[in-house]
């Protein structure tokens, strides 16, 4: 029987401009950033996070800013130059961005505006700055999560829920066809950083570089994976950013919506680890 080896793990913050990230490393070898979605926070990498290091990899994830245990927003920011401030911080010239929804979003953004600390992308159910939401199906959930901000009575339990049918159920399934596990997990997290970072909101919007008109321009090796249950808005960025970088790989999941790495963990891991072994020196 073998035993999967336990590495050390570090817990630490690093200064950003107006704030602080509040980030976990673990593992030797060349650096793996991995990036969480919006409203969420470094737990959602549980599996792959240890697993990473075990391969060989010095392993990295933490919370975005108003995040987790990252600083609430107080002003204007940018994620891309808080992810720059990470790695310089840490020592690390150059990584492998892994990035689901907001943290894909912010890796796309980085290897642009930062591209000699990039060396690969991973990008799950990506974001991209710059092209727009037009599914009616998260224009509407979107439109109730508005409306339930301001309701002292019950509005941030509804505000988590309409996330929740975004983001982890998708356009296509209801709440009882989801692991009820799953959901708890995303809600309790979603709860935390609502409760965490209310007094955040609309005290400064993130400053993005407007990746949509720029793929083109990156130029590292990339992998982009998103579910087929997922909304038309991130099916059509996974689509762009596959058709527009350069030798881009594309692999879509049949039975996953946004969450990928959580719902197909086998097939996520297989995929990156794969995708990894091709483009990184373990040597």
């Amino acid at each position: 029987m073998t035993h999967a080896r336990t590495h050390a793990v570090t817990a630490a913050t690093v200064p950003v401009e107006a704030g602080e990230l509040f980030y976990e490393s673990a593992g030797e070898g060349p650096t793996v950033v991995l990036m969480h979605g919006g409203m969420l926070d470094l737990n959602m990498w549980d599996e792959q996070f240890s697993w990473l290091a075990g391969l060989g990899y010095r392993v990295i994830r933490y919370d975005a800013r108003g995040h987790g245990r990252s600083s609430t927003v107080t002003q204007d920011h940018a994620h891309h130059d808080d992810l720059h401030a990470l790695l310089t911080h840490l020592d690390v010239p150059c990584a492998t961005l892994v990035g689901l929804s907001l943290g894909a979003r912010t890796a796309v953004d980085t290897a642009l505006a930062h591209p000699e600390s990039v060396s690969a992308l991973v990008l799950a159910s990506p974001g991209v700055s710059g092209r727009p939401f037009t599914d009616p199906y998260v224009a509407h959930h979107t439109a109730q999560q508005m409306a339930a901000m301001g309701d002292p009575d019950g509005g941030a339990q509804r505000f988590v829920e309409h996330f929740l049918r975004m983001w982890v159920d998708g356009p296509y399934r209801e709440p009882s066809q989801v692991s009820s596990e799953l959901r708890e997990r995303m809600r309790s997290s979603a709860s935390a950083n609502v409760v965490r970072h209310a007094r955040g909101l609309g005290a400064g919007i993130p400053r993005e570089i407007g990746a949509a008109d720029r793929l083109a321009a990156i130029g590292v090796p990339t992998l982009v994976l998103h579910g087929e249950l997922d909304s038309s808005d991130i099916t059509s960025n996974a689509q762009a950013i596959a058709q527009t970088v350069t030798d881009a790989r594309h692999q879509r999941f049949a039975s996953a919506a946004h969450m990928v790495n959580l719902e197909d963990t086998e097939l996520f891991n297989l995929a990156v680890k794969s995708f990894l072994v091709s483009t990184t020196d373990l040597s």
